[in-house]
């Protein structure tokens, strides 16, 4: 068939409508990482003015800990907050870290997306390398002014440099000005960062004093030192001398991986084969695993790693799956463990003077999309907490507080699927979060905390990650529990007893003068009445770091009773005093200690005393005391050894059963004895 032929008005619209393609290629160009961000920056928590005010301080302070903790530094954080008029702030923060090297304080202060810590395996408060740069840029779009930065490193003929930054967001570049070597006086070695923001200082929930108060709670090593806009200077003292552990890089974790990321780690990888890949480019992969996972996926182990497939990657994950491999290393975590979660909340929150700090719980290591996490929790109950209203939640991300977007949070959607009701706290329809005189805590540390948003406000609900915070909450919870049951348990015996105690001698004292005979010895009786082992605890402060720890223990049976006694002392704080005790058996490296008492006879009582000093002496808990080798039903002060302590308890060799039914038939007592009379 003869081809047609297309006329000069039927080929216009087609030329029209290339042109306009082209039109708009020409358009079409790369976007500066800086420039996205400076239109959206609600993403990094820049979406109102209090706000800003506060995720700027935030940045730095992360910073300025990262720093100190990675150099070893007792961390000194100062923040200053200067009101210039209604709108403008110039906000000022130091620290006493390692300093930045001249060069590189540009790069630092001045350019997005720069960092040291983004691909490195182990916590850090900070790792997108956006932060401080982002407080810079903001800085530079609301007021114009430039950030100034002050850095000094450690060295005797090391001066300190200062300069001004901008950031050119086109180019994602610093422009620097007044670059100038100076001698800060002083100053042995640290950073200054001062720049002037638009915000608004507020008080209350969400405020800087709120921030700061809660970094200093999961944070007793450092000292954070705030000035207001109103001058007044508030200092939150360091707590403990004592440093977290350093984390350590780490590989990747397989649990949890997704198909990207093995093709990812694959296409990386400089080992030679699948199985050398599996082995040694992924954590806790011995070579038996590496040998199991590659027959489980049918996959060629001598296979090159960078010629690994989608369905070989969907294999290989299908057979990790199968296989038992051990939790991820702990080192490359700084939980900040019982003591320090205990002593961080007694130091900032002492004003309250809480009737109980339930004992924290960290739990152990588990992985979510091949990044090892773990969580722990405290709990805070009563005292002058307000009681009438919902508990304070108090949710953290690498020892960094979380303010804002509360709802969103997987630590509350945790809390709020509990049934408190069990623990003590009211909770109307057994959801939602509770109400009562109660603080919860929630510490996340990660490798890569699974954030809501680049504002990093909320922890993402990942099913792994929500299990985990709900088991610690659980087992805190209980905690909590078994001290509410004691202390009821402790107020109505402690009723009975009184009234024993007073009303007995009355009446024995009122009948011996009636019938004018001696006034009899009511010990055996008010034994048998009492029918208890009696633990009573007394703690002697003798100044701020020294407590004397005395436990007596009272035989109100009618036979001589062996036991033993165990408590989690902190070991920073034990002294000579414990080891020589009579009782005294034994202490383990958690600083899990045992006493032994033998055959302590009807009507007597012994006492076990000791010394705890220094900085982590208070965060001891006298309450805090277990036993073991007799019924629990006839032990009252002291809670039955938990099954998780680690050791075995002396085993029950006396029938106390048999004791009750003995004493119930012995109807006659000296009391009634004396009457007859």
């Amino acid at each position: 068939m003869p081809s047609e032929k297309v006329t000069k008005e039927e080929a216009a619209p087609k030329e029209k409508k290339t042109a306009i393609a082209h039109k708009l290629a020409t358009k079409q160009q790369e976007i500066s990482v800086t420039e996205f961000f400076e239109k959206n920056k609600q993403i990094l928590g820049f979406d109102s003015r209090s706000k800003s005010l506060l995720m700027g301080i935030k940045e730095a302070v992360d910073n300025s800990l990262d720093a100190c903790e990675e150099a070893g530094i007792p961390p000194e954080v100062s923040v200053s907050i200067e009101r210039l008029n209604e709108e403008d702030y110039r906000i000022r923060i130091t620290d006493n870290g390692p300093g930045i090297v001249h060069k590189m304080m540009p790069n630092v202060f001045g350019r997005l997306l720069y960092g040291s810590r983004f691909h490195a395996l182990r916590q850090s408060r900070g790792q997108q390398g956006i932060g401080i740069s982002a407080t810079v840029m903001y800085g530079n779009i609301t007021t114009g002014k430039p950030a100034h930065v002050i850095s000094k490193i450690e060295g005797d003929d090391e001066v300190a440099w200062e300069m001004d930054i901008v950031i050119d967001t086109k180019t994602n570049r610093p422009i620097v000005t007044n670059d100038r070597a100076f001698t800060w006086e002083g100053v042995e070695h640290g950073t200054s960062i001062e720049y002037t923001i638009k915000g608004r200082y507020v008080t209350g929930k969400q405020s800087v004093f709120e921030y700061l108060k809660n970094t200093a709670i999961v944070n007793p090593h450092a000292q954070i030192s705030f000035t207001d806009p109103d001058g007044t200077k508030t200092v939150f003292e360091r707590a403990t001398d004592i440093m977290p552990p350093k984390p350590k890089e780490i590989k990747p974790h397989p649990e949890g991986m997704e198909i990207g990321d093995v093709l990812k780690y694959s296409q990386n990888s400089q080992q030679k084969t699948v199985k050398a890949f599996l082995k040694n480019d992924f954590s806790r992969i011995t070579d038996r695993l590496a040998t199991e996972i590659v027959e489980k996926s049918k996959v060629n182990g001598e296979k090159k790693p960078e010629k690994i497939t989608r369905e070989d990657a969907i294999a290989i994950l299908e057979a990790i799956k199968t296989c038992k491999i051990m939790a991820p290393p702990t080192d490359c975590l700084s939980p900040i463990g019982d003591t320090l979660i205990k002593k961080g909340l007694m130091h900032v929150l002492d004003g309250l003077r809480p009737e109980y700090y339930a004992t924290p719980v960290t739990r152990s290591p588990k992985a979510v999309n091949g990044n090892p996490f773990v969580v722990e929790a405290g709990i805070v109950y009563g005292g002058d907490i307000p009681s009438d209203g919902q508990v304070q939640i108090l949710r953290f991300a690498n020892r960094v507080p979380l303010l804002y977007q509360q709802g969103a949070c997987a630590v509350t959607k945790a809390i709020s699927e509990m049934d408190w009701r069990r623990y003590g706290l009211e909770q109307r329809g057994g959801k939602g979060i509770p109400y009562g005189p109660a603080i919860i805590l929630v510490h996340v540390a990660s490798t890569k905390v699974p954030f809501t948003s680049e504002g990093k406000e909320a922890v993402a609900s990942f099913p792994e990650l929500q299990s985990e915070i709900g088991l610690a909450l659980r087992l805190c919870a209980r905690n909590l529990k078994s001290h509410l049951n004691k202390m009821e348990r402790k107020k109505k015996t402690h009723a009975k007893f009184e009234i024993v105690q007073e009303i007995l001698p009355d009446m024995a004292q009122k009948a011996a003068e009636h019938l004018n005979r001696p006034v009899p010895n009511l010990d055996m009786t008010i034994t048998r009445i009492m029918n208890v082992v009696w633990v009573e605890p007394k703690v002697k402060k003798e100044n701020k770091k020294l407590r004397t720890i005395t436990y007596t223990v009272y035989n109100y049976t009618t036979l001589p009773r062996s036991l033993m006694l165990h408590a989690q002392l902190p070991k920073e704080a034990v002294n000579l005093s414990l080891f020589s005790h009579q009782y005294f058996v034994d202490m383990n490296e958690e600083g899990k200690v045992n006493w032994e008492i033998k055959d302590l006879e009807p009507s007597k009582s012994t006492t076990i005393s000791f010394e705890l000093i220094g900085d982590m002496a208070d965060t001891f808990d006298a309450d805090d005391i277990f036993f073991s080798g007799l019924n629990p039903a006839m032990v009252m002060g002291a809670d039955g050894l938990p099954g998780d302590w680690g050791i075995k308890g002396m085993e029950i060799t006396q029938t106390d059963e048999a004791d009750f039914v003995e004493e119930e038939e012995e109807e006659t007592v000296e009391v009634e004895d004396l009457g007859d009379e």
